[in-house]
């Protein structure tokens, strides 16, 4: 038995709060996310979809403990208690590709009540490449461009992306235990980046990548149809060789390939930058003068990345836009219907009752 009345949180406990406002106020949907990070990414993204009729309050799951993750924001904590008031919104890890392989991939993909990134997480979003040479500029204050972070990461895509097909079809068929994402992510992993030869980082993945195939070619003999069918249908859910860094574990492609480019970059950048007010300043006072104001005004790479929320430039952002106006239309459906009744039950006059006779004149006095 509930202790408390928060412990019946529901859609419809939201549902009748709304009723207590006004009628042409806004309507509340409280959206729950994993954890503190995601709140200021959800936030981005629900308040460009807030409008007349509706608007989103990012909360976590619960505000009596510090218990997160998906788990507490989509299943246990709320389970069957989602609907038109109360949505959760999570990253989409490998639920999203092993469609409804497990209880929780079969909750994320049907429940329209759940938005996730499609994406691994939203670090993926945030190592956007598009995106890397703004937040490096904003870390040094220096636009010298010496990488190319659209053609690198599309290079790091299809090196690892056969490799990924094979990880998805162990999650799918229970074999995780014999080929895990964190195997996945030692194989993937960058080593040292040079910022002049970025190239040579990625033939050492390359090398990783093709003897893990071997090894589970030799596992698994035989299986080079079910491997190109699951390729094929990784395909139509978004998954290409070029992209395919936006579906790896988020934490590994932020800490292990990511930042082991940005952080050599934005090193040299400074050391450029550097040198540049070494050259030109006219005497010692002057240079350390102008070299603290520099390393005051730049901010550190990582913090760079944590705002780094631009997800309209990612292409599985559609996605959960197209999820977000799905949800809108069933709100606006189910307020319909529940419009509709509320005017069926307004009470009406009484049919038996003469218009006409209420209005009569009355008769005139006799004449004497």
């Amino acid at each position: 038995m509930a202790r408390k009345l928060t412990d019946n949180l529901s859609s419809m406990y939201v549902q009748a709060a709304n009723s207590l406002r006004p009628k042409k106020a806004r309507k509340k949907i409280v959206a729950y996310v994993e954890s503190y990070d995601d709140v200021p990414f959800w936030s981005h993204i629900l308040s460009q979809f807030a409008g007349e009729r509706y608007y989103f309050q990012v909360m976590l799951p619960s505000s009596s403990t510090l218990a997160k993750g998906k788990k507490v924001a989509m299943m246990n904590r709320l389970g069957n208690a989602l609907g038109e008031n109360m949505i959760s919104c999570v990253d989409a890890d490998y639920d999203y590709l092993l469609q409804g392989a497990t209880a929780t991939s079969r909750k994320l993909i049907r429940s329209p009540f759940v938005i996730h990134t499609y994406a691994y997480a939203i670090e993926n979003y945030q190592c956007y490449p598009a995106t890397l040479k703004d937040a490096c500029v904003q870390a040094t204050l220096n636009d010298h461009e010496f990488i190319d972070f659209d053609a690198f990461f599309r290079l790091y895509s299809n090196i690892i992306h056969p490799l990924f097909v094979w990880n998805i079809w162990c999650y799918r068929t229970g074999r995780h235990s014999v080929f895990s994402i964190q195997d996945f992510s030692e194989a993937t992993r960058l080593g040292m980046v040079s910022v002049t030869m970025p190239i040579t980082a990625l033939e050492q993945v390359s090398g990783k990548v093709r003897r893990k195939i071997e090894w589970l070619k030799k596992r698994f003999p035989k299986n080079d149809d079910v491997i190109q069918a699951l390729d094929e249908e990784m395909r139509t859910l978004g998954v290409t060789p070029d992209n395919t860094y936006l579906f790896i574990q988020g934490h590994h492609l932020k800490d292990n390939v990511t930042m082991k480019i940005l952080l050599p970059l934005c090193a040299r950048l400074r050391r450029e930058r550097e040198e540049e007010i070494k050259n030109l300043a006219l005497h010692n006072q002057q240079f350390q003068n102008e070299l603290s104001s520099y390393r005051h005004s730049g901010e550190n790479i990582e913090t760079i990345l944590r705002k780094n929320i631009k997800p309209d430039l990612v292409p599985t952002f559609a996605l959960i836009e197209k999820d977000i106006r799905r949800l809108l239309s069933i709100c606006q459906k189910q307020d319909e219907r529940k419009e509709k009744r509320e005017q069926s039950l307004q009470p009406q006059p009484d049919a038996t009752v003469q218009p006409s006779s209420l209005t009569s004149p009355l008769p005139s006095p006799p004449t004497l």
